[in-house]
């Protein structure tokens, strides 16, 4: 019984952490879009964003 309560642990975590990864993923390529978007759209004065 607890080698089986381990491995669906261990399957759990294994889970939550390829989920994690994916949405870092999707975080990151929006970020780079954005990033993107504004070095295109920058004016001549420099940069495009306030801070």
């Amino acid at each position: 019984m607890v080698p089986l309560l381990l491995v669906l642990l261990v399957i759990l975590i294994l889970f939550g952490a390829g989920f994690a990864v994916e949405v870092l993923w999707y975080v990151a390529i929006a970020v780079l879009v954005l990033w993107l978007l504004g070095f295109l759209m920058r004016s001549s004065s420099g940069r495009w964003y306030r801070w």
